[in-house]
């Protein structure tokens, strides 16, 4: 089939990719004509694994092309999905679909036969009604339908989640739209997917859904971490005992230093608006939310609280950047508000990640930049663990903590066993892990950072677009 994908963002260049890799001909468009023309060089702005092989393959086989001219490529597909991206809008948290009817408008202008179009970007419920009348608008007497088709894609392993997926979600207000993109998907994933037709405004609240759910999962076994260290237990054995229960499942029970990322902070804010728009709110999703940035702040307390309650002139050294492994991605990173939390109180912070140096180095202009996890450790006062990358659980530790002006360690993914950092020597904190098997912060240190600490944050952090 014939396939146009306007946006080659994360989105829109992982799905053209794995249509094409199915052997269907995918044209990607996009605005950005330097991005398309790094595309065509073969650079991929992102890093997600295997894709760069896969967008060279589908190239190469002549499946898969980038471009700037909406316009010719529209008359001969099958499907025009959108892809652009919807970030939340600074000033209130909603959606902001400036690019989507930027898009949509520019669709409609070349519109000729009949054309299906499929809305992957995620939007407030109603979008793709809005998206059929602006077209209509334009072209009353076009031929065409919207469908909204969300993605469940996980960064670092994208390509898997698209091409065997856990299900389809088909939305559509005629039955006639649903039967050629369900063939589509027939053609394109395992024919033991399943596959869930449902009207348009239904699918688009699934998406915000879905994402809304796994945050408060996340935040949820977060709020049980903290409870363990009060109590004395460990979170790691709580999570495996109420994920053996089928009705919980034991995914997305991984105490961290919360959750970030492009969806579950834009989706989980854009969902508490529209049911505030919508009069009935969403309490659980509130909190959730509050939650959150909470424990993000939290976070750099028990850094402060393990180098005795004050770290000025010390230096903190972060291991890992990116909101979770196999991605560049530092939207909203718990790194960032640990970082400048840190800075705040008069700490000096080194850090580093296998791939978000780039995007960190623009949004943390003030943080020192290490080539591996021993440069990183030379001379620190503590080392802290925030983003779980694989290699990170190899690290020698005897060797890291030779390095270190002192043997602090706070690992806040749970990677390290608590008794391997105490046999290395180091006086450590684990997440959610007994305060008996780790060191006791030292009476009166601050749990968390001061107000006058905390306040700036927001202000400083610069959001990655």
């Amino acid at each position: 089939m014939q396939i146009v994908v306007v946006g080659t963002g994360y989105v829109g260049l992982v799905s053209g990719t794995c249509f094409a890799a199915c052997g269907h001909t995918v044209r990607c468009i996009d605005i950005d004509e330097k991005k398309v023309a790094s595309l065509n060089s073969g650079h991929i702005p992102i890093y997600e694994p295997g894709l760069a092989e896969m967008v060279a393959d589908g190239v190469e086989a002549g499946k898969l092309s980038f471009g700037t001219d909406l316009g010719s490529s529209i008359p001969d597909a099958d499907f025009v999905f959108i892809a652009v991206g919807t970030p939340a809008r600074a000033i209130d948290g909603y959606s902001d679909l400036t690019y989507l009817r930027a898009a949509t408008d520019e669709i409609a202008r070349h519109l000729t036969g009949r054309t299906l179009i499929v809305v992957k970007s995620t939007v407030p419920v109603g979008t793709c009604d809005e998206i059929e009348d602006r077209i209509r608008a334009v072209k009353p007497a076009a031929d065409f339908d919207v469908a909204f088709n969300p993605e469940f894609m996980r960064e670092g392993t994208a390509i898997s989640d698209f091409l065997n997926p856990d299900r389809v979600i088909l939305g559509g207000d005629r039955e006639h739209v649903l039967g050629p993109l369900h063939q589509l998907y027939r053609a394109t994933v395992p024919r033991d997917v399943p596959v869930q037709m449902v009207n348009r405004r239904t699918a688009e609240l699934i998406k915000y859904t879905a994402n809304a759910f796994l945050a408060m999962k996340v935040t949820f076994i977060n709020e049980i971490a903290e409870l363990c260290e009060k109590l004395d237990a460990d979170v790691v054995d709580v999570a495996k005992g109420i994920g053996l229960d089928t009705r919980i499942g034991n995914k997305f029970l991984e105490a961290g230093p919360g959750f970030g990322g492009s969806c579950f902070p834009k989706d989980t804010n854009a969902l508490v608006r529209l049911a505030q728009d919508a009069e009935s709110p969403l309490r659980l999703i509130e909190t959730t939310i509050d939650v959150n940035e909470i424990r993000k702040r939290q976070m750099a307390g028990k850094v402060i609280a393990m180098c005795g309650g004050d770290v000025r002139g010390k230096t903190i050294g972060l291991l890992g950047l990116t909101f979770k492994p196999n991605t560049d991605d530092m939207r909203e990173s718990p790194a960032l508000p640990i970082a400048l939390a840190l800075m705040d109180a008069g700490a000096s912070v080194r850090a580093h990640d296998p791939e978000g140096v780039r995007e960190a180095q623009r949004l943390m202009p003030d943080v020192e930049f290490a080539d591996d996890p021993y440069a990183l450790a030379h001379g620190c006062d503590a080392v802290v663990l925030v983003t779980h990358w694989q290699s990170f659980k190899d690290i020698d530790l005897g060797r890291l903590g030779a390095l270190m002006a002192e043997k602090v360690l706070l690992d806040l993914r749970g990677v390290f066993a608590p008794e391997d950092l105490a046999e290395a020597g180091f006086a450590s904190y684990s997440v959610g892990r007994p305060a008996t098997s780790q060191r006791r912060a030292p009476a009166g240190a601050e749990a968390e950072p001061p107000a006058d600490i905390v306040t700036p944050l927001t202000k400083r952090i610069k959001r990655s677009a």
